[in-house]
């Protein structure tokens, strides 16, 4: 299931990166005070992950084989069970993408409250309808791989159907309706020039990143087992950087609809000391904590365990000398993208992650025979080159007028 949860995570970024657009566009009206133009954003943003979505998600259905052999499945039993399980992806992605795009205009007056709610409850019963589709309970078809799937697309259905009804309340300071609605070509475009940008940055992190990974596969199984348990410590650090780059984007797009510069820097500058606090944090954990870690992950019988713990423990300190520059370029691209100044992280995640990551990680693994701790230098390497290049941009000042509101 593995090879064909890539490509749906290939899926959803694509998709799910125009929704980006509604929340800078609705945090400015917010901000200004139009709620009827705010209200009106939501309904061009989810005409446009409609007909986006049917059309993207048709590509994938129809293309699912020849996208999981490109994956690397061989023939037979893995290759058929893969496809069946992106098809039924494909199929019922609709439901996860009208479900993100009512969360992302909803995080853009500020409740992020109600999307914890829908994904929560989602969780949920994904998790319920996987005992019973996979395993044939409750009467059920034993399914198996598809049972996983139809799981999910079970979950995000339930989701979405809360999403419409909180939506459509008339209490909320946004409430969904259709009366007289027309598409407004206009709005459509501006939600358009901000979250293209970001599908195509999204697209060039997934390539950069597999170009990235067969790298450090080529290193052998046990270096790539390695790799894969420093991945998923890493992820501790996404978990409050990605917070305070959803609250810094909904502040900032506010406060520019507000015409107020000054309050957007300011809270840029508050959510950046309390993201480099929280990455000092995290850093200490991985540079002091980094046996405890890896060590979650082992079998103390296993017989690779010194390579790997050594490798890992390494991989970590490298991890968290460069936390507090992956903070600040995560909340200051936040800081860009409420501004919809999206082309500018386009263009620096293109040179980043597309070219330096790949050329730095096949210098330090192939030429200076770094093997994998060569390899995460170079991820080092382009997260303080990116960290410079939005700081860049954003001490620039340009992004507060990357985008021009109806007046």
């Amino acid at each position: 299931m593995g090879l064909s949860t890539q490509p749906r995570f290939l899926l959803i970024s694509i998709v799910m990166s125009i929704n980006v657009g509604a929340t800078a566009m609705v945090a400015r009206y917010k901000g200004a005070g139009d709620r009827e133009r705010a209200n009106g954003i939501v309904r061009q943003s989810l005409l446009l992950t409609f007909f986006f979505t049917i059309f993207v998600s048709a590509l994938f259905f129809i293309f699912s084989e020849p996208i999981i052999k490109f994956m690397g499945a061989e023939e037979g039993l893995v290759l058929a069970e893969a496809t069946k399980y992106l098809q039924i992806q494909a199929a019922g992605f609709i439901t996860l993408a009208l479900t993100a795009t009512i969360t992302a205009v909803l995080r853009g007056v500020g409740n992020s409250r109600s999307a914890l709610i829908y994904n929560t409850v989602a969780n949920i019963v994904n998790v319920f309808f996987n005992w019973v589709l996979i395993y044939g309970k409750l009467g059920a078809p034993m399914l198996g791989v598809a049972g996983a799937s139809l799981a999910t697309v079970i979950g995000q259905a339930v989701a979405m159907a809360m999403a419409f009804a909180g939506i459509t309340k008339k209490n909320g300071y946004l409430s969904l309706s259709f009366k007289g609605f027309k598409p407004d070509w206009e709005a459509l475009g501006q939600i358009s020039s901000i979250g293209f940008p970001v599908m195509l940055e999204r697209i060039v992190m997934r390539v950069g990143m597999v170009a990235y990974a067969k790298m450090v596969a080529s290193l052998g199984t046990v270096m790539l087992a390695t790799h894969q348990i420093c991945v998923n410590v890493m992820q501790l650090s996404f978990v409050s950087i990605e917070g305070c780059q959803v609250a810094v984007t909904s502040l900032v797009g506010q406060s520019i609809g507000r015409k107020r510069s000054d309050m957007a820097q300011a809270y840029s500058v508050r959510c950046r000391r309390v993201g480099i606090g929280l990455a000092v944090a995290t850093g200490l954990l991985f540079f002091f904590g980094g046996r405890l870690l890896i060590s979650l992950y082992l079998d103390r019988g296993d017989p690779h365990w010194d390579v790997v713990m050594a490798s890992g423990v390494a991989i970590l300190r490298i991890l968290a000398f460069y936390q507090p520059f992956q903070s600040t370029q995560f909340i200051l691209a936040g800081v860009l993208r409420g501004a919809g100044d999206t082309k500018a992280t386009a263009i620096i995640y293109l040179i980043t992650v597309m070219i330096i990551r790949p050329i730095s990680a096949a210098i330090f693994i192939y030429i200076f025979n770094w093997g994998l701790v060569g390899g995460w230098l170079s991820m080092g390497v382009d997260q303080v080159l990116r960290y410079l290049l939005i700081l860049w941009r954003f001490n620039s000042g340009k992004w507060i007028f990357a985008v021009k509101m109806k007046e």
